[in-house]
């Protein structure tokens, strides 16, 4: 089996997050730390389009992804959830795609347009708000 982050198929409970960037010295992959590589790929899930092409790309229904996606749920919580640009949709999505229906859902088109509208009307909101 490949190493990396797209081929761990071990139960996401044995497997343990990086620790937040600190002064120190963490092995590059591709001139990138684990830490950075994983939060781009987590925030990358805030826009439904690409879980849409996750979708029909069969990722989300292949097991290792998805014990992937599970592991990737320590970004919710403290020390990690403070360096999500995007917060909201971000967890909103990574909290969906631990649900197999929404897994096989989000290949819709309908369920990615609505997604996408929730967030323009929350974006809308709080601009208004601030």
């Amino acid at each position: 089996m490949a190493s990396g982050p797209m081929s761990i198929g071990t139960p996401s409970e044995n497997l343990v997050p990086p620790p937040p960037p600190a002064e120190g010295v963490e092995p590059k992959h591709g001139g990138f730390t684990r830490f950075e590589i994983e939060l781009e790929f987590v925030q990358s899930l805030a826009n439904p389009q690409y879980l849409n092409h996750l979708a029909s790309r069969k990722f989300l229904s292949e097991p290792a992804f998805v014990n992937y996606l599970a592991y990737l749920q320590y970004w919710t919580r403290p020390p990690y959830l403070k360096y999500l640009t995007y917060p909201g949709p971000t967890i909103k999505h990574l909290e969906l795609l631990q649900d197999e229906k929404f897994r096989q859902d989000i290949i819709s088109p309908e369920l990615v347009n609505r997604l996408m509208e929730e967030g323009m009307r929350a974006g809308i909101e709080h601009h208004r708000e601030g």
